[in-house]
């Protein structure tokens, strides 16, 4: 399988502190029809540190059922547990993911050698492919570059990165050392058309959540090299992916976002805290300069 082109990283929805199931159905198929190549379940947007392992394995059986071979289903497995991230893998592989995220372990803050050692792990305990997932912003560390050549000459089904460090030079670094078919997927939807122009392959998005057919054109005229028709989309639709990401700690801006237009009720699981009333109205009226709202 090739990581290439947008990919949703999915809210998960809760109604009365459970998981909404026919609003989760509801999203995955906006994000089908929107046109977008895969979907990312329990990721960081979707909640995943507060997912028990039932919970967790739940939300993926589910998306890989809605799903239904439509489109790439790349479940969240990742874990600052190593044993952990090993059982949820192998899991969504029974479960029949097409692949798995693989965040970069959080508060361990662990060496290089100890981030080799458990993505090796992982990768010797499944035969799906994986994309590493470096986001320093939360694990307070990165996974180097030199890291992911080694696991990637190492271990063939380690063959992409999400990299959502916000700097458009971690794709030219990662490039100097890694192999042409090693996919390097953008974290950040601001960053999508410079991170695409310098060799990424591809988006995993917050945005798409909202505006999936929106952020399917952007990458795909990216891709296709159509970079002033890129562009428009880009300054077009850039206080919106900004917005989203500002205004609160990802996911409360786009979950009350998708709220706002009806799609699913607000609720986050603590310690994530809704947005305040000014804020609401701020997010509401960026969604209403765009035609979004109801």
């Amino acid at each position: 399988m090739q990581f290439s082109g947008s990919y949703t990283a999915l809210i998960t929805p809760f109604r009365d502190g459970v998981l909404d199931v026919a609003a989760f159905q509801s999203l995955i198929e906006r994000q089908i029809a929107g046109g977008v190549d895969g979907i990312v379940p329990c990721g960081t947007t979707g909640e995943s540190p507060t997912l028990d392992a039932d919970e967790h394995i739940e939300v993926i059986r589910l998306a890989v059922e809605f799903a239904a071979g439509r489109c790439q289903v790349v479940a969240g497995t990742g874990s600052n547990s190593t044993s952990e991230a090993v059982e949820l893998t192998k899991v969504a592989e029974d479960l029949g993911a097409t692949g798995s995220l693989l965040v970069c372990p959080y508060y361990n803050k662990p060496s290089q050698q100890g981030l080799y050692l458990h993505f090796k792990a992982v990768a010797q305990a499944t035969q799906l492919p994986l994309m590493l997932y470096s986001v320093p912003g939360r694990s307070v560390i990165e996974i180097a570059p030199d890291t992911v050549a080694r696991l990637a000459a190492d271990f063939p089904n380690i063959c992409a990165i999400k990299e959502a460090g916000g700097s458009v030079d971690r794709v030219n670094q990662l490039l100097q050392v890694l192999p042409d078919d090693f996919a390097i997927l953008c974290g950040d939807d601001p960053l999508t058309l410079p991170f695409i122009a310098c060799g990424a392959s591809g988006l995993v998005s917050v945005a798409s959540n909202l505006i999936p057919d929106v952020i399917a054109r952007l990458v795909r005229a990216c891709l296709n090299g159509s970079f002033d028709e890129a562009l428009i989309i880009q300054r077009q639709y850039y206080p919106l992916m900004r917005g989203l990401m500002s205004l609160d700690v990802n996911p409360v801006p786009i979950k009350s976002a998708l709220a706002l237009q009806g799609h699913c009720a607000a609720d986050l699981r603590l310690p994530l805290a809704g947005l305040s009333e000014a804020q609401t109205v701020v997010l509401a009226d960026l969604l209403e300069t765009y035609g979004l709202l109801p």
